[in-house]
């Protein structure tokens, strides 16, 4: 059930994003879900390897190169998912910080709902 959950939160984050980043494009909801899962997938076996390679840079950056990461992530995902699509590099950076922000908070939020029950 927890699964099914997060990438229903991470579906919406990337829909809030989308809209409101300009030039992070989805075109529907099905493309958010299915970003979603590839988003997932990339992040489990992709970004490690990318954050073991660029840890001196994240190093250097206080963990500031991370937001890189994840927007080379979001490109990667926009080339492989229809309908998804980031048009530039600024555009991803800014939906890289966007998305982390916004899932972090819905994250909280369905935490703190959870713990009232």
């Amino acid at each position: 059930m927890g699964i099914l959950i997060s990438w229903i939160l991470n579906a919406g984050a990337l829909l809030i994003t989308a809209y409101l980043v300009p030039g992070f494009n989805i075109n529907d909801t099905l493309s958010a879900f299915l970003a979603a899962i590839v988003l997932g997938f990339a992040n489990t076996f992709i970004k490690p390897i990318l954050l073991f390679l660029t840890a001196p840079f994240n190093l250097i950056t206080l963990g500031l190169f991370t937001f890189v990461v994840n927007a080379v992530m979001l490109w990667m995902v926009g080339l492989v998912v229809p309908g998804f699509g980031i048009d530039n590099v600024y555009s991803a950076i800014l939906a890289a910080v966007v998305l982390s922000f916004i899932s972090t908070l819905l994250t909280h939020l369905l935490k703190d709902i959870s713990k009232k029950k």
